[in-house]
């Protein structure tokens, strides 16, 4: 695991914030990456086990996000060392302290994330008048309640079948991590004719090779239950998951998942990460190799940020979905047939193209300001 200085470049991170109030027992860090293309969208990460070094990551990777999309924000992550599963009451205060907290750094406009919802932004919006992924009540684009980012992920599914020997009519689909992410990209992928065959969540593992029942996994989640009360299926932990083979599997959770010492465990043709850093870079490039097709996370998972910053603009929900479809679409062919003709593993690619438009953002002002 890298240290947090060997993350530094001449890209950011901008700004660490650390916070701490113990009147509520908050602890937080706030990172603003990179600010050239803009104000830096992101979004709030909950969790007890979250670090300094995560938070650095994820914003250099919605940095990377948001100028791949050509969107005129940076990027930035803020992570709360909590339970997200805290009584509401508590978490409400949690989270209003968070945002009080934040009031001053301008440069970052905060979105729901692993922990957070909708109603977390509301509260946020209550108390600093910014936020995105609002409520519809309040006029935002419910991200998690539509399925943004999961619907952009079947877009990066499109075009990478162009690249790899398989259709999507009867294509088995491996989930891991089925939340707001994971169940609606399986739902989005099912109506173009995918089987889902596989899923996990936190408490475990459920597979059936003939396929799962998508609507009791998404009534089960409804209920707060785990995926391993489905009816079908054999049950396991959720490491499981790893090795059931599948056409399509698509990472949903946390960050690095898949490393050197397990990622030979995969059995698999692609995989569109729609976790943020959910492999570490040596197994992709393992991966690569292999002959395994991998579709990095700012392409494929795009879509909820991009979405964002439509409601951001006060434009529709149509438009959100126009422009998810568009820029996904666009970006991931592009980076896939750099790929291919330079025999590179995407991610380079894909790198290469975002970092290519920040610094030409950066070279046309004085990057610290905008």
């Amino acid at each position: 695991m890298e240290n947090l200085f060997e993350l530094v470049c001449d890209l950011g991170p901008w700004k660490i914030i650390h916070i701490c109030e113990p009147s509520v027992d908050l602890k937080a860090v706030l990172v603003i990456d990179n600010v050239a293309c803009g104000p830096a969208i992101g979004g709030v990460r909950m969790a007890p086990d979250v670090s300094t070094v995560e938070a650095v990551r994820l914003a250099r990777a919605m940095t990377l996000k948001n100028a791949a999309a050509g969107l005129h924000h940076g990027g930035g992550k803020a992570v709360i060392y909590a339970d997200p599963k805290m009584d509401q009451e508590q978490k409400e205060l949690l989270i209003r302290a968070f945002a009080c907290s934040i009031k001053h750094a301008m440069e970052y406009i905060p979105g729901p994330d692993m922990g957070t919802d909708e109603m977390c932004m509301a509260w946020t919006q209550d108390e600093i008048g910014r936020s995105v992924g609002l409520p519809r009540e309040i006029g935002g684009i419910p991200l998690d309640e539509i399925g943004a980012t999961g619907f952009g992920l079947s877009h990066a599914v499109d075009v990478a079948l162009d690249f790899v020997d398989f259709k999507i009519d009867g294509a088995r689909v491996v989930v891991q991590g089925f939340g707001s992410v994971g169940k609606h990209a399986a739902r989005f992928l099912e109506e173009k004719g995918a089987i889902l065959v596989g899923a996990a969540d936190s408490c475990g593992s459920v597979y059936h090779s003939e396929g799962l029942d998508l609507t009791e996994l998404m009534n089960l989640k409804v209920q707060g239950k785990s995926v391993t009360h489905a009816t079908l299926g054999a049950k396991g932990d959720r490491d499981a998951i790893i090795d059931m083979e599948c056409d399509i599997w698509i990472p949903a959770a946390r960050p690095d998942v898949v490393h050197e010492r397990n990622v030979n465990r995969l059995r698999t043709k692609l995989i569109v990460q729609g976790a943020n850093i959910p492999f570490t870079e040596g197994a992709e490039r393992i991966l690569h190799k292999q002959g395994v097709l991998v579709v990095p996370d700012f392409i494929a998972n795009a879509g909820g940020v991009i979405c964002a910053a439509v409601e951001y603009q006060g434009e529709s929900q149509t438009s959100a979905f126009q422009s998810i479809a568009e820029k996904i679409s666009t970006n991931t062919r592009q980076v896939l047939e750099e790929a291919a003709q330079k025999d590179i593993p995407p991610r380079d690619a894909a790198v290469a193209m975002a970092e290519h438009r920040v610094r030409t953002a950066m070279s046309c002002r004085r990057w610290s300001l905008f």
